[in-house]
């Protein structure tokens, strides 16, 4: 009876897990777009790498990167953009200077529109750090198109898929982080 109840309380959790980490992925979604838009809040190399694949295959040819804080010179989140752009052969990437302020997402979503507006970009793909991405085409899509900019999602996956974030502490702080703060976007902020 004991074995009986711990296996079903591991297939439980393993089906949860699955299913938790599944509902902060979005869909993704690459129809031809003006732009990429690079969530780099967290600086990532696999973004870059992403649009390189996603620019190569005719999804858009102009990337954008949110780059902050606009009050301050950033030359390290700048470098890090240009670098990252270098190795990814990327050229012409632009950055947005951005001022950030909680709640940082929806701030940045709002200043990015403004960019997209006075550039008449009218449709962009968000390419986001996976277990982020569902959290980032939540806000984009409810800042930008009352705008009428349309929005896509790509999420980017490193080592922590949806399969596997449970097999170590980072993963697992990873996941709760994210979906505590979808909660809180999606009951809180955009509520």
């Amino acid at each position: 009876m004991i074995a009986l109840i711990l296996l079903g309380g591991r297939f439980l959790c393993v089906f949860l897990a699955d299913r938790v980490a599944q509902g902060l992925v979005c869909a993704e979604k690459t129809p031809h777009s003006d732009a990429l838009l690079l969530e780099n809040f967290d600086p990532d190399y696999l973004l870059f790498k992403r649009a390189r694949v996603l620019r190569d295959t005719g999804v858009a040819s102009r990337i954008v990167v949110p780059v902050g804080d606009k009050d301050v010179a950033n030359s390290v989140g700048k470098g890090f953009v240009e670098v990252m752009a270098r190795i990814a052969q990327l050229p012409n990437t632009e950055i947005i200077p951005i001022h950030q302020e909680e709640p940082i997402s929806l701030n940045a979503a709002r200043q990015i529109k403004d960019f997209l507006l006075k550039e008449h970009i009218k449709s962009i793909v968000v390419v986001a750090p996976a277990f982020r991405s569902r959290r980032s085409e939540l806000v984009y899509g409810t800042v930008l198109r009352p705008a009428g900019i349309a929005v896509g999602c790509v999420p980017v996956f490193g080592s922590r898929l949806p399969e596997n974030w449970t097999e170590t502490w980072h993963g697992v702080q990873e996941v709760a982080e994210q979906f505590s703060k979808l909660q809180y976007y999606r009951f809180f902020v955009l509520w």
